[in-house]
């Protein structure tokens, strides 16, 4: 286990985003205990151990401190400070690094929490090259769309089977596209791939088109853009087999991830786009 060290305290961090919704499905690869689970979440929790953890982001702060941003699966995403974590004789300064399962300790009721240890689990390939980036990308994703010290369990086993998938050479598309419609789905953004505006069943061999504030309606097959519904029913299932489903899902999650982005532009996937990979 490791411990932090005596330093500096920064001030609050920015403002909060909307509550999210929980939903998904999928597995992590170390489940909490029940006593961890037991614990109060949020900003009721004054003292938690052993919280399964990722770093999302970290940013110096004055001389010997670091603010890190956590993706914990108990609490959601916390703000912490790590106090003299850039001295040389900090024993965290080798720990807190992205794309790597940890298990911290953190005290506070404020929106910067102390972080008061950090473990290396290991057990996880990194990402390289092309699949590096893209993990960065979902930080990014994270850190903008899903508000601080809501718990979505779901999303964080979503996080760390991406990062699985992304440090094994798997397919990058499906990755990022099964990803995304995840976080969608937690945060109350996605859209019902069961059924179309007017709630009659999507049918696979018809064309839908995105209207926004309603949702699918049927079109005209020869009406370009749209989407098929074999590519939502697809989406529905996490199946990203076809080139069309991939195609035809990436150009739905952007739709959706850029009506909630507020115009902001994701580096990463600026980064991305320009190397023809996202």
């Amino acid at each position: 286990m490791v411990t932090n060290e005596a330093g500096d305290a920064p001030a609050r961090d920015g403002p909060r985003l909307g509550p999210g919704r929980p939903s998904g499905a999928g597995s992590a690869p170390r489940k909490p205990s029940a006593s961890r689970a037991a614990r109060p979440v949020g900003r009721a929790a004054e003292r938690v151990q052993d919280e399964p953890a990722f770093v999302l982001h970290t940013l110096a702060w004055r001389e010997t401190s670091l603010i890190v941003e956590l993706l914990t699966r108990d609490h959601g995403r916390i703000g912490s400070v790590a106090k003299g974590a850039k001295r040389n004789g900090s024993r965290l300064r080798g720990v807190l690094h992205a794309f790597q399962p940890l298990h911290v300790g953190f005290s506070g009721r404020h929106e910067l929490r102390t972080l008061t240890s950090a473990e290396w689990l290991g057990g996880m390939a990194a990402p390289q090259g092309d699949g590096l980036l893209c993990a960065f990308y979902l930080n990014e994703l994270i850190v903008r769309l899903l508000p601080r010290d809501d718990p979505h369990p779901q999303l964080f086993d979503g996080y760390a089977q991406a990062l699985v998938a992304l440090g094994l050479g798997e397919s990058i598309e499906a990755t990022l596209r099964r990803f995304e419609w995840l976080l969608l789905r937690e945060i109350g953004y996605a859209l019902d791939l069961a059924h179309d505006a007017d709630d009659r069943p999507i049918e696979a061999a018809r064309r839908y088109a995105l209207l926004p504030g309603r949702g699918f309606v049927a079109a005209d097959p020869a009406e370009e853009g749209g989407f098929s519904g074999e590519t939502l029913r697809d989406i529905a299932d996490e199946r990203y087999d076809s080139t069309r489903t991939l195609a035809e899902a990436k150009r739905l999650t952007r739709a959706l991830l850029a009506r909630h982005l507020d115009g902001h532009v994701l580096k990463t996937r600026q980064i991305l786009l320009d190397l023809h990979k996202l």
